[in-house]
């Protein structure tokens, strides 16, 4: 997968006209908030876990951390994050750039956090490093097929 793929997922869906591309790197939080030009807690990013041997994505607001306890209650296991590799060959997206869009892998599992509800809007990457995507947090659920809502973050405000 990559940018092409997130925009026709995108594109069959009518949201593809929110998509943004940059001639910078959105890779971290940080960099994503300059390019899109928001604070880094609007950026939705997308960290991928080991779970049962399959992958669950968790997207949550750029500003909140993974709570391990709140983790294992959730997923009865601990918190491992997957290798780059393991995530290109869960996703078909390069660390830096993982959206939770058009996933075929039914080894994948995507949740939303809760520390994201807080925002009329946010922005999680459209299939690269060098992009994103406005979306409600409605959009969002629909777009990203979630499997719901949880709370497994911190330190977000």
């Amino acid at each position: 997968m990559s940018i092409e793929t997130g925009r026709a997922y995108l594109r069959a869906r009518g949201y593809e006209d929110r998509i943004q591309e940059f001639s910078v790197s959105s890779a971290t939080v940080e960099l994503a908030a300059q390019a899109v030009g928001c604070e880094p807690a609007r950026i939705a990013k997308t960290l991928s876990f080991a779970v049962d041997g399959g992958c669950v994505l968790i997207v949550c607001a750029g500003d909140a951390k993974i709570d391990n306890t709140k983790f294992k209650a959730q997923f009865h296991t601990k918190a491992t994050m997957l290798t780059p590799e393991q995530v290109l060959d869960f996703t078909g997206h390069a660390v830096g750039g993982v959206c939770p869009f058009g996933i075929d892998n039914p080894a994948v599992t995507t949740y939303l956090d809760v520390s994201l509800r807080r925002f009329d809007t946010v922005y999680p990457a459209a299939g690269n490093a060098a992009s994103a995507v406005r979306l409600s947090c409605g959009e969002l659920d629909i777009l990203s097929n979630s499997s719901g809502w949880i709370d497994v973050c911190k330190n977000w405000s």
